[in-house]
């Protein structure tokens, strides 16, 4: 796969499900993390509290991430945090009243239509301490030592080139700024079929990458003090009703109950990590 289709594929993915919310057909179109229709839920097995998911627009949960890395994040009033693929908001609205009036959250996300329906959720809950702007997260359209944090959930899988994601998260990072990330990573390669499916890689799968390669991206960018903060298996049946793994598996007359299919779920794992850009 090349990166133009990848990305490009994810950007009218994810415009797709922006509509079908906007729409109120908020139809599940893919999902990285999603084993219902009840988004919420979901909030809370990847680590939302209740008041969290109850404090946000309607519409700002998509359902789409693998964990919470706001709580990890330890943020301060008055700090300008930058979250990686914002999508609808959803975390960038949890961490608009921490940060306060004085501080600031810039949302950078691809999809315009994602842009789109972040920017309406961002005024039906009036935080006027929110931007969102359109950006390439392995190229941010922000300047040098901004952030005080970045933040990022279930996005970064996506890219084909994790390390100029991570490069430029630690450029836009202030000394002392720090790293708070949720994200799909592997513990054995998959099978190439899923590994080339662009089905597979929406739905935050075949873009994932061996542990321990991740972390090199991270620690080659000049990050330090990087932890595994949580670390928990994938579970099988959030796989089984991902729609593009589903797709794949009719692609390819696969059998998803089979033990071959707990075998590739038993491969993924969803880990939270946290580093510092040191003073």
């Amino acid at each position: 796969m090349n990166t133009k289709s990848v990305k490009q594929s994810v950007v009218d993915s994810y415009g797709k499900l922006a509509k079908s919310t906007q729409n109120g057909l908020f139809s599940k179109l893919f999902a990285c993390c999603d084993p219902t229709d009840n988004t919420n839920q979901v909030g809370e097995i990847i680590g939302y509290s209740k008041e969290e998911l109850k404090a946000v627009p309607e519409g700002s949960n998509l359902g789409v991430g693998c964990g919470n890395p706001s709580a990890l994040a330890k943020i301060k009033k008055g700090q300008t945090v930058v979250d990686l693929g914002s999508g609808a908001g959803f975390d960038a609205f949890l961490v608009s009243p921490i940060v306060g009036v004085n501080g600031k959250v810039i949302g950078v996300d691809l999809s315009e239509d994602m842009l789109s329906l972040a920017t309406k959720n961002a005024k039906k809950g009036n935080y006027s301490n929110v931007e969102f702007i359109k950006g390439d997260i392995e190229d941010l359209p922000i300047d040098d030592t901004i952030a005080d944090h970045v933040i990022s959930n279930c996005v970064i899988n996506l890219s084909l080139n994790k390390r100029d994601v991570y490069k430029e998260a630690f450029r836009v990072l202030k000394k002392g700024g720090k790293l708070s990330v949720s994200d799909i990573v592997l513990k054995k390669e998959l099978p190439e079929f899923i590994k080339n499916s662009l089905a597979g890689h929406i739905a935050c799968v075949s873009g994932a990458e061996k542990l321990e390669t991740y972390l090199q991206y991270v620690e080659q960018a000049g990050f330090k003090n990087i932890k595994i903060e949580t670390k928990a298996n994938f579970p099988l049946e959030l796989m089984l009703t991902d729609p593009q793994v589903m797709e794949i598996a009719k692609e390819m007359d696969f059998n998803l109950n089979s033990e071959e299919a707990k075998d590739i779920a038993s491969r993924v794992i969803s880990i939270s990590i946290s580093a510092n850009k040191e003073l």
